[in-house]
């Protein structure tokens, strides 16, 4: 009973997330348009005027809300992934050695991911390399790849870039396991940049940068969130090579373009 609560609890706060990055999505695209302010812009003239071709007022309570959007959005992500350990924990806390109960062990079918059709050989590769190997190998028998024994429903979330998967296995597995798969992928970084300083490399997966994890208008809310953390640290998680690597970003200034001095590749 607990273990549905905290399941259902988990699905409304990632469509409370959903919501909230709507919001933020509308805000970010009225601020931006052409002729606005920005997220930070002056809202007075190079005299020191109050700028004339703005609602000062609209701004202010727009950027107000913004950063309450933006605190709320990091509360429910904190929260989800809190609720997601618990479950993980609690799947792990009652299920035998995978090794003992079904003869397999992380290496006996991690090379198996290449045999998978090219848009699930990312998502074999993150269920591998993300979670411990019994809930991997729980998540791996779900999706049916190449394993025997599963009824499997694998459909988006609320959150697009999130699945949500649900088996009948042998091992009983009775919970849905919500994990993120890679939005972007870093296609290029220019040399001493500080995306280059900060230890990112060509090639890496993005699966979180900051707030953003996934959604529309990635490519503005990327933008929008480096603007907002310049100087700040910001925590990536990529896929990297097949395993999930946290990489502390800082956005700002430097000789080049932008804050990171890389590309964001939408996938």
């Amino acid at each position: 009973m607990v273990g549905t609560n905290l399941k259902a609890e988990t699905m409304k706060l990632m469509d409370e997330r959903t919501n909230t990055e709507t919001e933020m999505d509308v805000i970010i695209q009225r601020l931006c348009q052409p002729g606005g302010p920005g997220l930070s812009g002056n809202l007075v003239d190079s005299e020191g005027f109050p700028r004339t071709d703005i609602d000062i007022p609209t701004v202010r309570g727009d950027r107000r809300r913004l950063a309450e959007l933006r605190n709320d959005h990091k509360i429910i992500t904190e929260k989800i992934d809190q609720n997601i350990q618990v479950l993980h924990s609690a799947r792990l806390a009652s299920t035998p050695s995978v090794k003992d109960s079904v003869g397999f062990s992380r290496a006996d079918f991690v090379g198996t991911c290449a045999d998978q059709p090219a848009d699930l050989q990312v998502s074999c590769l993150t269920i591998i390399f993300a979670y411990p190997t019994e809930i991997s190998y729980l998540l791996y028998a779900a999706a049916g790849l190449g394993v025997q024994g599963s009824a499997v429903n694998i459909g988006s979330s609320s959150s697009p870039g999130n699945y949500s998967v649900t088996a009948a296995t042998s091992a009983a597995m009775d919970i849905d396991v919500v994990f993120s798969r890679p939005f972007a992928v870093i296609d290029e970084i220019t040399e001493a940049s500080p995306a280059a300083e900060d230890g990112l490399q060509l090639g890496d997966q993005v699966v979180r940068f900051g707030n953003v994890q996934s959604g529309e208008n990635l490519l503005q809310r990327l933008a929008a969130e480096a603007q907002l953390n310049q100087g700040c640290a910001v925590t990536m998680t990529v896929l990297r090579q097949g395993a999930m690597t946290n990489v502390q970003v800082t956005p700002r200034v430097w000789q080049g373009r932008g804050l990171l001095g890389c590309n964001f590749r939408i996938l």
